[in-house]
C-alpha cells in the first residue's frame, strides 16, 4: 500500500511516469531509459524548477500553490476530475490521525424505494460496502446483499469474476471510483483495513491501485454473464444519495427497453420474486 502521507507526491509520481514524451511535444530518443518523463522535463514544461518539483514528488513540500498544480496538471493533460483530485491533495487536511468510520445509515425513504422499486438495486457507501440491496439486486449477484463489500466481492471471490465479460475494465472503473470516493480521508481505519486486505490479496488491485487513476462512481453499461441467462447487458446509474460528503449512492441496473436483456432480467425478476 502505498504511503498516504504523501498522497500528492505519489499522485504525481504516477501521472508523470503515465505520460508519454510524444504527449507534451518531447521527441522520444531510442535509448531513453524512462517510459514517462524525467522530473526535469515535468519541472522546465510546468516552469517551475526541478529541485521544486522534486520537493513535491518527494513530499518535502506539501502545500504547492494552485498555480502550480494547475500548470502540472496541464503538463499531464488532466481532466477536470483529475485535476480536481490533484487540488485537493494539497488542501489542509486538519488532526491527521486515525479514527474509526462512522456509521454510515440508509435513509428510511431510500430504503422504502427499494423495496418499491421494479430494478435491481442497491445503496453502497464512500467505501463500496453494501448498505442494502432489493431481492432483483440479489438475482444479479449473491454478492449484493447487506454486508458485502464491492471491492473485495470482485477481485477476490471467483464466482463474482467470472460474472462480468469484461473483469478488467470493472476493476478498472471499480478502483479509479474508490479512491474519487475516499479522497484524502484515508487515515480511516476502514479505508486502512480494506485497502491493506485487497493490497496482499490481489496483483490486480495493487497494479490498479499504483496506477493513481481517479474517475466518478460513474454510469455505464456493462455485460454480466449470468448462470441463468447467459449474457446480458445491463445500463448502471449511480445517484448520490443526500449530502454528497456522506457518500451515499444509490445504484440502479436497468436493460434497453424491448430488448433481449429486457427479457432476461424480467425472467430473473420474476424468480426473485416467486422466492
Amino acid at each position: 500500500m502505498a504511503d498516504c502521507e504523501n498522497m500528492l507526491g505519489d499522485y504525481l509520481r504516477a501521472q508523470r511516469e503515465r505520460t508519454k514524451p510524444e504527449h507534451v511535444g518531447l521527441p522520444t530518443q531510442r535509448n531513453r531509459r524512462v517510459t514517462g518523463l524525467r522530473r526535469a522535463e515535468v519541472a522546465l514544461l510546468a516552469d517551475i524548477s526541478a529541485d521544486y518539483y522534486l520537493r513535491l514528488e518527494q513530499g518535502r513540500d506539501r502545500r504547492p500553490s494552485a498555480q502550480v498544480l494547475q500548470a502540472l496538471s496541464e503538463v499531464f493533460g488532466l481532466d477536470a476530475i483529475g485535476t480536481a483530485y490533484l487540488l485537493s491533495l494539497a488542501e489542509p487536511k486538519g488532526n491527521r490521525t486515525r479514527r474509526r468510520p462512522t456509521r454510515e445509515v440508509v435513509p428510511e425513504n431510500i430504503a422504502m424505494l427499494l423495496s418499491t422499486i421494479n430494478l435491481p438495486a442497491f445503496v453502497e457507501g464512500r467505501y463500496f460496502d453494501v448498505l442494502a440491496a432489493n431481492p432483483l439486486a440479489t438475482a444479479i449477484s449473491p454478492e449484493l446483499t447487506v454486508g458485502k463489500n464491492r471491492l473485495l466481492s470482485v477481485f477476490l471471490d471467483p464466482g463474482e469474476q467470472e460474472l462480468y465479460t469484461d473483469w478488467e475494465d470493472t476493476t478498472a472503473r471499480l478502483v479509479a471510483g474508490f479512491r474519487r470516493s475516499v479522497g484524502t480521508d484515508t487515515l480511516n481505519t476502514r479505508f486502512i483495513d480494506l485497502v491493506g486486505e485487497l493490497s496482499l490479496a490481489s496483483e490486480r488491485f495493487r497494479t490498479l491501485w499504483a496506477r493513481h487513476d481517479v474517475q466518478p462512481r460513474q454510469n455505464w453499461r456493462f455485460t454480466v454473464n449470468h448462470p441463468k441467462v447467459g449474457e446480458m447487458t445491463l445500463l448502471r446509474e449511480k445517484l448520490i444519495v443526500g449530502d454528497t460528503d456522506r457518500g451515499l449512492v444509490l445504484a440502479i441496473y436497468h436493460p434497453e427497453p424491448g430488448s433481449t436483456d429486457a427479457e432476461k432480467l424480467q425472467f430473473l425478476m420474476s424468480a426473485a420474486c416467486s422466492i
